[in-house]
Order: C-alpha cells, then sequence, then structure tokens
C-alpha cells in the first residue's frame, strides 16, 4: 500500500513539472512574439500588422492567469513535496520498528527454540522415569500380591479360632458389666458416705480472705450468726465449732474468688438452723454477701452445679425448682412435682 502510494505521488510530481516546462516554453513564445525587441518569431516594426485592443487586454489577463497558475502549481508541489517527506520520514520510522520487531522476533524465535530443547531433554527424562516407574511398580505389586497371599493364610488362621474369641469376649463382657455395674455401686455408695460424713459442716461462700488476717474464722463465723440470725445464739448460747478451714487450704493468687470456708459444727441442731435461716435471706458480712450452704462432696457438688442452667431458666418460669439430696432436681408443673436426676433427659 505504501509503495504505490509513493509511486502515484512520485508521477504527479513529474506531471507537475512537465506542466510547469510547458506553461514557461509557452510564456517565453507569447512574450517575444508581441514584445518590441523579440528575437524568435518577432516582426519588424513595419510588417507587424495591427491588433485590437481587446485581444491585448485578453492576452495580458491570461498570462496574469498563467502566473497565477504558476504560483499555485508551485504551492502544491511545495504542499505534495512536504507530504512526501512526511510520509517519507514515517516510512522510515515504520522501517525502524518493523526492523525492531524483526530483531525481537528472531530473539523470540531464538528463545523458544532454547525452551523447545528444554522440554525435549525434560520429555526424554520423563520416559526414563516412567520407565523406571514402571520396573519399580511390578515389583511392587509382585511384593504386594506375595503379601496378601500371606494375608490370607493369616485370615484363615484367624477365622479357625474368631469362634472361640467371640465366645472368650462375650463372658469378658459380661464380666466387665458387671464390675461397672460394682464400681457404680461402690462411688455411689462412697459419695453418700462422704456427704453423710460432713452433715455436720456448712460451707461458707464469698467471705473474703483479707478478714482472716484480723480475727480466727470460728470468731468470724460467730459474728456472722450474731449479724443475721442472733435468735439462734440467745436461744442456744454459743456456737461450738469442732473444725473450721480455708478450702483448698493453699491460696492460689491467681484466683479471682476468695476460697471457701468449710465448718464442723458440734451440734447438728444449730448447723441447721443456720442453713434454713440461710435460705430465707441472703447473709451479709460487714456489708459483704456471703452465702451458707451444705457442705457436700466434690462429685455431688459437680452433679448440682450441671443444674445450674436449668435451674435458673425453671425460676424465670415460675416452676419453683428444688435441689433435693444427694443432687435430684425438682419441679412444680401442672399441679404435680418432678423430679429428675443428672442421669435422665427430658423427654
Amino acid at each position: 500500500m505504501r509503495g504505490t502510494r509513493a509511486q502515484t505521488n512520485t508521477g504527479r510530481k513529474e506531471g507537475v513539472n512537465l506542466n510547469k516546462q510547458q506553461k514557461q516554453k509557452k510564456e517565453t513564445t507569447i512574450d517575444s512574439y508581441y514584445s518590441p525587441n523579440g528575437t524568435e518569431g518577432e516582426r519588424s516594426a513595419n510588417d507587424k500588422p495591427e491588433i485590437p485592443a481587446n485581444w491585448i487586454q485578453a492576452v495580458e489577463e491570461l498570462k496574469t492567469q498563467l502566473r497565477e497558475a504558476e504560483d499555485n502549481w508551485e504551492k502544491n508541489l511545495k504542499i505534495k513535496i512536504s507530504h512526501l517527506e512526511t510520509e517519507a520520514l514515517e516510512l522510515k520510522q515504520e522501517n525502524s520498528v518493523l526492523k525492531a520487531k524483526i530483531i525481537q522476533l528472531e530473539n523470540e524465535a531464538k528463545e523458544m527454540k532454547d525452551e523447545a530443547k528444554e522440554m525435549k531433554d525434560e520429555i526424554k527424562r520423563m520416559k526414563d522415569n516412567l520407565q523406571r516407574n514402571s520396573d519399580q511398580k511390578e515389583k511392587d505389586d509382585q511384593k504386594a500380591k506375595d503379601e496378601i497371599q500371606s494375608l490370607r493364610t493369616r485370615v484363615k488362621q484367624l477365622e479357625s479360632s474368631d469362634l472361640t474369641r467371640q465366645q472368650d469376649t462375650i463372658r469378658q463382657n459380661k464380666k466387665n458389666e458387671k464390675i461397672e455395674e460394682n464400681v457404680k455401686h461402690l462411688i455411689h455408695k462412697t459419695d453418700d458416705l462422704e456427704n453423710r460424713s460432713r452433715r455436720d459442716n456448712l460451707r461458707i461462700i464469698g467471705l473474703p480472705e483479707d478478714h482472716d488476717k484480723r480475727k480466727s474464722l470460728d470468731i468470724i463465723l460467730e459474728e456472722i450468726i450474731q449479724e443475721n440470725c442472733p435468735e439462734i445464739l440467745e436461744q442456744e448460747g454459743k456456737v461450738e465449732i469442732e473444725r473450721i478451714h480455708r478450702s483448698p487450704p493453699v491460696f492460689n493468687p491467681q484466683l479471682t474468688t476468695p476460697r471457701n470456708v468449710i465448718a464442723k459444727f458440734k451440734n447438728n441442731q444449730i448447723k441447721e438452723q443456720v442453713l434454713q435461716a440461710a435460705k430465707k435471706k441472703p447473709f451479709r458480712y460487714h456489708g459483704n454477701m456471703v452465702r451458707i450452704t451444705q457442705d457436700l462432696s466434690a462429685s455431688t457438688l459437680k452433679d448440682r452445679k450441671a443444674w445450674n442452667m436449668i435451674f435458673r431458666k425453671a425460676r424465670e418460669l415460675g416452676l419453683q425448682p428444688r435441689i433435693k439430696y444427694p443432687s435430684k432436681l425438682t419441679i412444680f408443673l401442672q399441679g404435680k412435682v418432678w423430679s429428675f436426676n443428672t442421669t435422665e433427659k427430658f423427654q
């Protein structure tokens, strides 16, 4: 396309030069013919015919038009030459771009050739690896077949003695079930004995640790009773405590709550009176809220703790929940009292 355009522009340029030469020749002929000192085709003054005035004016107009045409041709010629130079520059730039692209393509072709060589080498290595893997797989398959045959033989031997083992397993399962029942019964008895051994104990919850530094725990307990249920002291006199201590005995600084206090009363009746009074109203000691409950074994406390969420929900619903010894939940619903153990589920 660009080569054809360049040839067309060259033809136009030659045509303009030819027209310009013809024009110059024509003007020279006319001027020399009519000039007084003309040489070629001129005539003597005596032989010159008379020329009409309108002819002379027409000739002058023609000369003017020719000069204007020549000026226009020169301008057009300059413009076309400028366009041709611009196109030649563009062609030169495009030629440079094409050369750069050719160089780039040559480099890419070289890189592709190198990559093809690398791929060929890689394919060769993969073929070698596949061949080695195939050989190894055949060996592994043979080894697996031998092992399977060995396992089949062992399975047959095991199947022959399986019936005897099943019978032994059934007898052992029955023994284990009996042992589990005995263990559960013994655990229940142990918990019951531990709870009975703690029947004279009360557990005081929420008593700050710093009170122990000022007074002994037995005096603090007597002050708690005096502050919250003084009628017990008025009736019974002094409260006799066999033993009182913090549990656990070693203080853990990481705990955010004070340790519980466990007090063993010598008189069970006084203990019951204090416990019943604590159930009727919350106890306070020097502005601090303290809670007094029956001291029970760790497993019983854990079973009772499992009811906490259900207990709070039942209280919100007005079902009058209660925890009975050792860890049985009772609620009042539809005029009846319903009881549940921790091992039972609601249907």
